[in-house]
């Protein structure tokens, strides 16, 4: 498997291709956007004109795109992959998508005599750079074997989660505290502040205190504690606001769906939803702290 059609070269799927190249596959690539075609042919990579033709001649595909709409129509749609895949191919979706989707997509990749799994990823932009990200694989325990050794390439957690579907269910769940993990972080360091707290000494009480999260100690809201934060940066964005919004809005399907009762989760969505309504949605989800202290 050294051919690999690559598609969605944006914050994630860059990195992530790149990262691929330098473990010596060849890639064939698509994306809306020129620029990282223009980058990867620079690093050996083939643009190509259509995720028909990104399937043409290769072994495996991946796929990083924004939501399921987009990964229905790369898949399924009229220059869609299962249209140039001109033989068995291995199919990996990379994007974070609902659960039906994943698995409506993968059932007809099968019935095409192909196979699929779903694998989105944790470890933001800094992850997919560094190849530590953390993958949730939706697959049976053959497809998982024959994925893993290139995820390796790329992240340093590959966890089988279960059949087609449920890489996206661990996912959605995963994101959905860690949109409320942040939350209350950063209501913590704001009403530290008020209270006359240094931002560091709370930092460092709480960072071995039972307050403790990945949320406080790799991606802490506040300035200073944690150089490799977005809030050393006025919030650049490692993982937008919009994109936690439209994962919260995942969440919330899913719980409607298997009568979940999502009390915090359901209030978590609805800051966010107005974190990017006044105007956060481009900015780093940590960002969200800057917008609580204005209610």
């Amino acid at each position: 498997m050294k051919k690999i059609g690559f598609i969605g070269l944006g914050h994630m799927g860059l990195p992530m291709a790149k990262n691929l190249i330098k473990a010596g596959y060849v890639l064939r690539v698509y994306d809306l956007n020129l620029d990282p075609l223009h980058t990867l042919t620079k690093m050996g990579a083939t643009p190509t004109e259509s995720p028909l033709h990104c399937a043409e001649g290769v072994d495996v595909v991946m796929t990083m795109l924004p939501a399921g709409a987009q990964v229905h129509s790369v898949y399924l749609g009229e220059n869609g992959l299962l249209r140039g895949a001109s033989k068995p191919t291995f199919f990996i979706d990379c994007s974070t998508i609902d659960v039906k989707t994943a698995t409506e997509v993968a059932h007809e990749a099968q019935k095409n005599g192909h196979t699929m799994i779903d694998a989105p990823v944790s470890g933001g932009v800094k992850g997919a750079e560094a190849a530590t990200l953390t993958f949730m694989v939706g697959a049976g325990k053959e497809a998982f074997d024959c994925a893993k050794p290139i995820l390796e390439n790329l992240g340093k957690n590959i966890f089988h989660a279960g059949q087609n579907g449920h890489g996206q269910a661990a996912k959605i769940c995963n994101n959905f505290m860690l949109a409320a993990h942040m939350i209350i972080t950063s209501e913590a360091f704001n009403l530290g502040q008020r209270l006359g707290l240094d931002a560091q000494t709370l930092f460092e009480i709480t960072s071995k205190s039972s307050g403790q999260s990945w949320s406080l100690t790799s991606y802490c809201p506040v300035p200073g504690p944690v150089p490799a934060s977005p809030a050393n940066r006025a919030y650049e964005a490692g993982f937008a606001a919009s994109m936690m919004y439209k994962d919260l809005g995942l969440a919330a399907q899913a719980a409607h769906e298997t009568g979940t009762a999502i009390p915090l989760g359901a209030k978590a969505t609805d800051l966010y939803k107005d974190y990017c309504a006044q105007g956060g949605k481009d900015k780093d989800f940590s960002g969200i702290i800057e917008y609580l202290k204005t209610l």
